[in-house]
């Protein structure tokens, strides 16, 4: 797992310093409504992505299909000149093999199709396998989405064998996703018997410890905003993270901001941009470290450690530490008593999913786009699972697993929660994603990105969930009700 996050997750505006200056400056220009969750500045620093070979047109436009119904789609040739020979293979749930072809486009045109036969999220891989041109094929390792070290890393080799594809990765890779009834898609394993338990004994336990806050006012760069760094006592660690809100008497709505996976330090702009919208903002960072230290003494590998012990997993803590946050944000005279948001991407949406689900009784509304973490146990039951990347050949770390997957707060969830998700995401993937929204007792709105791998690779193709979180923040901030879009 830990070259997974290293080049995953934490190459987003964390591969060294200048990749960070690069996001920095980037976020410096864009009020979103927040952070998105793995906008790899690496994308940001490279020339523009190569003219694509492929185009595709789904069958029906949303992706959404039923059970019985044709999913596929129209293969044509795209802008630039056919150099490759691709083959596809279709997936369940990026899973299983369902059935593979080759791409004959000698009239201009061919179709990949499968009849769905029940309820289950369609991935699709179209590969270069050869030149047009002759040359002899060249096996390419970046080209298998499967596989984790596709994610983990690019190839050792100084060039790919094949350039261009819609994934990010410009390996030559193309994917294409589909939903199949997917509100009908159930939990692969069963939910522990003492979750609830579990984790009702472990915020008892932390209502013990005193919060002990300590608030030391900075500088914000932006005019009319107060911001502070914060630290808090949890039990078996300390809360850290930014604090900012308009700088005149008043009470405010709050946004609980939760950090995508990497280990990286947080820039203050985004609370005092939060805030100068009318928030009273509490960015959390992951770690037990200084908001501004950009390593800490966090192990790189940190979603590894406790990971057969649901006592000693990394994610125990971090989860006690978002609710010890609330707790404090609780305690504030200058917020409103009513609203609480919250949001975040990526291992950030798993937060949150567990936040909401700890804490229900005091959440607004959760905004997410790619949650991670959902469906642990997915390798186990035909089911591609994403981030942490748990082994699933360790039965003793699945069963962990399980204690910090949000598939399993979700059913304690009583807010209304926006999820966008990638039907090409391949760290969060979008069945997962889709099994916990479809546990929440309470109206949700699931947000397909049909185009989308996880957006460190394909940011331009996530930007709707950023929107549509600002839009549904624009609306909670004038006192409105969130009513989730149902899904058509």
């Amino acid at each position: 797992m830990a070259p997974v996050l290293a080049r995953c997750e934490r190459m987003a505006r964390n591969v060294g310093e200048s990749c960070r200056k690069i996001a920095s400056e980037f976020y410096r220009t864009i009020t979103l409504a927040f952070l998105l969750p793995l906008v790899a500045p690496v994308v940001f620093a490279q020339p523009a992505p190569p003219v694509q070979q492929l185009a595709f047109r789904p069958y029906h436009p949303s992706d959404l299909y039923g059970v019985g119904d044709t999913v596929g789609w129209t293969v044509s040739r795209g802008p630039s000149p056919l150099t490759y020979a691709y083959k596809w293979t279709i997936r369940r749930n990026n899973k299983v093999v369902l059935k593979e072809g080759k791409l004959d486009l000698s009239s201009g045109k061919d179709r990949i199709e499968i009849v769905a036969d029940h309820p289950e999220m369609i991935y699709v891989a179209i590969e270069p396998y050869a030149n047009l041109a002759g040359d002899s094929p060249v096996k390419d390792q970046a080209t298998s989405p499967a596989s984790p070290a596709s994610l983990a890393a690019p190839p050792a080799t100084p060039t790919p064998a094949y350039i261009g594809g819609n994934t990010g990765r410009n390996n030559g890779l193309y994917a294409v996703g589909a939903a199949v009834a997917p509100v009908k898609l159930g939990i692969s394993t069963p939910r522990p018997a003492d979750f609830d338990a579990f984790w009702d004994a472990k915020l008892a336990a932390q209502v013990q410890v005193p919060i002990n806050p300590s608030v030391t006012p900075i500088q914000s760069d932006l005019p009319g905003i107060e911001e502070s760094v914060f630290a808090l006592d949890a039990m078996g660690s300390k809360v850290h993270g930014y604090i900012a809100k308009p700088a005149r008497p008043g009470k405010f709505p709050a946004v609980i901001q939760l950090q995508y996976a990497g280990i990286y330090a947080l820039d203050p702009r985004w609370a005092a941009q939060r805030a100068s919208d009318g928030w009273l903002v509490i960015d959390v960072d992951a770690h037990d470290k200084l908001p501004s230290d950009p390593s800490g003494d966090i192990p790189k590998s940190y979603t590894a450690v406790g990971n057969t012990d649901r006592e000693k997993s990394y994610f125990l803590n971090m989860f006690l530490r978002d609710s010890r946050a609330l707790d404090y944000l609780l305690t504030r005279p200058d917020w409103d008593g009513k609203t609480i948001v919250l949001t975040g991407g990526s291992q950030g949406g798993q937060q949150s999913f567990a936040l909401a689900g700890l804490r229900p009784e005091r959440i607004t509304a959760v905004l997410v786009c790619v949650p991670a973490g959902a469906d642990t146990n997915g390798d186990l039951h035909g089911r591609k699972s994403g981030f942490p990347n748990w082994p699933s050949d360790n039965p003793v770390a699945m069963e962990t697993a399980l204690y910090f997957d949000p598939v399993n707060f979700a059913s304690r969830i009583k807010a209304p929660v926006m999820a966008g998700m990638g039907f090409i995401d391949t760290v969060s993937p979008p069945a997962g994603v889709w099994t916990a929204l479809n546990q929440i007792p309470v109206p949700t709105e699931p947000l397909p990105l049909i185009e989308s791998e996880h957006d460190n690779y394909t940011p331009d193709k996530g930007r709707a969930c950023s929107s549509r979180t600002q839009q549904i923040l624009d609306s909670l901030r004038t006192g409105a009700k969130f009513n989730p879009t149902v899904l058509k």
